[in-house]
């Protein structure tokens, strides 16, 4: 609802490598068996360059790779079609679905600080590339582990998926939250900066956690501070310059940034 004083009234998050998921791997190994089972080998780093896309346009955006789109043509004698990416995806949708479930753990930190933010008497909203039946057998075992968003819409929920607010816009209708300058996109890829900012909302980009990392916790701590900074640096840098007003590391460090926008929101600045 509305309200006289500017304040931050509802947090929108993603999934995989912001809230479960730690270094978002659920759809990056199915991407590349799903490729492979089609002939082509992919790269981690090419499965992970659209992440955050609705899945069929991620695999249209792999594919769209000058080297694997050459790839696809060795093996195939064309180049992908819109109907190869169609083929790919059908094999790719059950492929989740069947192991999402085991990379439901909430990333460390994510559990208690939802609970602050809910104290605090904010509502939680989630947006995915994700589709509804990928998302329907990740939110029970990530709920059994604690996490459990007061909405959720999947991609193929809405007309389009990220970089379109529609997700977003669905979220604020369901948590009855108005204006957009009232909620938060946190997320830990561009598309998903892009989906807040073009919902006219604060975006926060997560940094160490997700797929621009695309490390696992224990491969994180097993870096020196040396290393891993020089690591974030560029990721830090690529989600501001995708137009982040925040990047932190981890959800974990949201809650003093929620102070701060309301301190500009105060001041009459808009996202």
């Amino acid at each position: 609802m509305a309200s006289s004083k500017p304040q931050v009234r509802g947090i929108i998050f993603d999934w995989a490598g912001t809230t479960v998921d730690y270094g978002c791997f659920a759809p990056t190994m199915v991407f590349v068996e799903g490729f492979r089972a089609h002939g082509v080998e992919i790269t981690l780093a090419e499965a992970r360059t659209p992440m955050g896309l609705h899945k069929r346009d991620h695999i249209a955006a792999v594919l769209a790779l000058p080297r694997v789109r050459d790839a696809w043509a060795a093996v195939h004698g064309a180049a992908p079609t819109d109907a190869d990416v169609q083929h790919v995806y059908d094999d790719f949708a059950p492929r989740q679905i069947a192991v999402i479930a085991q990379y439901a753990t909430p990333i460390p930190g994510v559990v208690e600080t939802v609970a602050a933010l809910q104290a605090r008497g904010l509502k939680i909203g989630s947006t995915t590339g994700y589709t509804r039946a990928m998302l329907d057998a990740l939110m029970p075992v990530a709920a059994a582990q604690g996490y459990e968003p007061d909405a959720s819409v999947a991609a193929d929920e809405a007309p389009a998926g990220r970089p379109a607010p529609w997700m977003a816009f669905m979220n604020a209708m369901k948590l009855n939250i108005y204006p957009m300058t009232a909620l938060v996109k946190v997320g830990d890829t561009p598309a998903d900066i892009a989906e807040g900012l073009n919902a006219g909302m604060w975006a926060v980009g997560i940094a160490k956690t997700g797929n621009e990392l695309g490390m696992t916790a224990a491969e994180v701590d097993a870096l020196d501070a040396a290393d891993l900074r020089a690591r974030l640096a560029p990721i830090y840098q690529r989600l501001s310059q995708a137009g982040a007003h925040y990047v932190i590391d981890s959800v974990a460090d949201l809650p003093p940034l929620l102070d701060d926008i309301e301190r500009r929101l105060a001041a009459g600045e808009k996202p």
